[in-house]
């Protein structure tokens, strides 16, 4: 199903192409690869990026542009993240594996979550060193007091994806994709033990108002924001931990992908409010996902966009978060597709040498 988007009013000018532009997008992956339950050391049909890869795979069969992106949450915080560190060797040549798996599958884009901050600060920037993809956050940075050569952010603030579409007619033009990243600001208490004095947060929205504008100058035709907060009120406070419904409200956001509670959207759990749409997936009218945890689904938006002499425009939408398994009547969980064969034999290494560690 399909919803106009506040972009499509603006229509004086005649159209053009038409476009379609597929954005595929995980979210709390917490290093959870294979579809296995390292905690219990036994099969998790419902869990694993090289299920979703699948998924990824058939969708970019599907649409002829589209691009890949991660919201966090990707490095840290189920038992393998864990035991990445104990099987990945601490040199700065070796790759951890969830980078590896991610440089497999051309990820365009990731944004941070607040488990990446779960490992130490030299860590974390060892294992980011090996991404063949831009890795981004709107919202924390060096401490303003740090030494002259750690002020500025942690990571690029946004990142801007060029890409070539190819219209309903056959000819090509070009798009640019900015990209915003937010975690929830609580991290820097969360975890204090590797970023006390070294790095600080600044709140969701009040990031958004400075960056916007500055993404819009650079020429972005679209703004994507990486929304690693959750679906929460409609009323902003201070300093927000699950701000997704005031961001998307925002004038110049056009699309979110949003995480960190493990939900799953469009569903009905989310609903209640007026600027919550969930059978078509949207917040205050924008084309919004949440896709699970652990590689459970695969979030999907497709922009069908009118390029006029105006620049591009939004004409509609869809959303949809697809599933890896799905569970019957009687609680059985079914799997939907199995292990993509590049990405397993890419990540069975360092998933068995993680089955030897526990064992």
């Amino acid at each position: 199903m399909t919803q106009s988007n506040d972009l499509s009013t603006q229509r004086n000018s005649p159209v053009t192409d038409r476009f379609r532009l597929r954005i595929l997008a995980t979210s709390d992956l917490h290093a959870q690869l294979m579809p296995h339950d390292y905690a219990w050391d036994r099969p998790l049909i419902s869990a694993g990026l090289t299920r979703t890869a699948s998924l990824i795979r058939e969708a970019r069969l599907e649409e002829q542009n589209s691009v890949l992106l991660d919201n966090g949450d990707f490095l840290d915080g189920f038992p393998f993240g864990d035991l990445a560190d104990e099987i990945t060797p601490s040199t700065s040549q070796a790759t951890h594996p969830v980078i590896a798996a991610m440089n497999v599958l051309g990820y365009d884009a990731a944004g941070l979550g607040n488990h990446e901050f779960g490992i130490s600060l030299n860590k974390l920037e060892r294992a980011l060193a090996a991404t063949s993809f831009p890795v981004i956050s709107t919202n924390i940075s060096y401490m303003k007091n740090a030494a002259p050569a750690e002020r500025g952010h942690f990571v690029p603030p946004v990142a801007v994806i060029s890409r070539e579409m190819i219209g309903t007619n056959g000819q090509p033009a070009q798009i640019r994709i900015g990209l915003l990243s937010f975690l929830p600001p609580q991290v820097d208490v969360w975890e204090s033990r590797n970023m006390a004095g070294k790095l600080e947060t600044q709140d969701i929205l009040e990031s958004a108002k400075v960056w916007i504008p500055r993404l819009k100058a650079e020429g972005v035709d679209l703004i994507v924001a990486l929304c690693h907060s959750g679906i929460g009120p409609a009323v902003a406070h201070d300093r927000m931990e699950n701000a997704a419904v005031p961001l998307a409200a925002l004038a110049g956001i056009d699309a979110l992908i949003t995480g960190h509670v493990h939900g799953v959207f469009p569903r009905p759990d989310f609903s209640g409010s007026a600027e919550i749409d969930h059978v078509n997936g949207a917040l205050c009218g924008k084309p919004t996902v949440m896709p699970g945890f652990w590689g459970s689904h695969l979030g999907v938006i497709d922009l069908d966009l009118a390029k006029d002499a105006t620049g591009w425009k939004v004409a509609s939408f869809s959303s949809a978060a697809r599933p890896i398994a799905t569970r019957t009547d009687d609680g059985e969980l079914i799997a939907q597709v199995e292990d993509d064969p590049a990405l397993a034999a890419a990540v069975r290494p360092p998933h068995n040498a993680a089955l030897d560690y526990i064992r």
